[in-house]
């Protein structure tokens, strides 16, 4: 089913790279993508998309252009219906300015059937971004607020520093892990990784040389193996992990046995992670600075995404491929 994802505009490119857990991404703009995807209900499971709709067509994103779209799709519906338009930020040109108004107006007066535009039954919904206008049928909202009552300060065990669950949910998500597969934390930490992992099915695993993080950690996730180890000797076998999602220490203030620098850690974790990760499969790592050329010496790099978390801190975020 060809769908439109109205997209979080908190990055420029994870977004649309999370849907591909889902869907084959046909079609892009600024907080916007268009994709196939065989079963909708799955894309429940995005951290950094608000809406899904059905795709119903596209036009320029000028009023004219709109008119004409709706009345070639001609729609009726017996259902209570309400019309809305979004405009991204860089969206309509200046030599064509866009109302949002305008769309709203035609959307209401365009579609046959009753206009309630309090809790309707239905929401059609026009999108504006750059040189396209995407319209559609809303099919469901992603409720993000959940995310937020997972927040880490609720948890039974918390450290400061740690991931919040709607950036980890999104790396689960970049490794395309599907339920039953085996998903390793090698750097659990407190288990935020690990409760996303554990919320959609997946066999979790987390290992931390830190003692106080494992014991914190079996207070906060449910169902996943915690393991004191260290991430440079891993106490798995190869090729037996399906996917990998982690965020690497920032520091020499972890607790680091083998490697005596940070780069060391990167090159004996990274030669680990692929040994332990089945061929194919995909390893997402999180650092606080880019180290995708030592990446690139142990496996595929597919994709850098870089997220600004603070003044003093960006992630870099590497989306990783054993090679076969």
């Amino acid at each position: 089913m060809k769908l439109i994802f109205e997209l979080s505009g908190e990055n420029p490119t994870l977004p649309c790279a999370e849907i591909e857990c889902v869907a084959s991404v046909i079609d892009t703009r600024p907080q916007v993508a268009v994709a196939e995807c065989p079963v909708p209900a799955a894309a429940l499971r995005l951290a950094m998309t608000h809406v899904v709709l059905e795709y119903l067509g596209e036009c320029a994103p000028e009023i004219t252009s709109f008119r004409h779209l709706l009345t070639d799709l001609s729609i009726t519906t017996s259902q209570p219906f309400s019309g809305r338009a979004k405009l991204v930020h860089d969206g309509c040109q200046e030599k064509t300015p866009c109302s949002q108004r305008e769309f709203e107006r035609l959307i209401g007066t365009m579609i046959t059937g009753p206009v309630q535009l309090i809790n309707p039954i239905e929401e059609y919904r026009a999108i504006l971004s750059k040189d396209r206008c995407y319209f559609g049928k809303v099919l469901f909202r992603i409720d993000r607020g959940a995310y937020n009552e997972r927040n880490p300060g609720k948890r039974e065990f918390f450290h400061p520093g740690v991931m919040m669950p709607r950036m980890a949910r999104t790396l689960v998500n970049l490794s395309l892990a599907e339920a039953g597969t085996t998903l390793l934390d090698p750097f659990c930490g407190t288990g935020g990784i690990l409760i996303e992992a554990e919320m959609l099915g997946l066999h979790a695993v987390g290992i931390d040389f830190d003692p106080m993080m494992i014991r914190g950690s079996k207070e906060n996730v449910k169902q996943s193996v915690l393991l004191l180890g260290d991430t440079t000797r891993l106490p798995i076998k190869d090729q037996t992990v399906d996917e990998v999602v982690t965020d690497f220490p920032y520091g020499q203030s972890v607790c680091i046995k083998k490697a005596d620098t940070m780069e060391h850690l990167y090159h004996d974790a990274l030669d680990e992670i692929n040994r332990v990760l089945m061929i194919g499969r995909r390893a997402i790592v999180v650092t606080h600075q880019d180290i995708s050329s030592i990446a690139a010496q142990h496996m595929t790099v597919l994709q850098h995404h870089t997220q600004r978390v603070h003044k003093s801190l960006t992630r870099h975020i590497l989306v990783l491929r054993k090679q076969g």
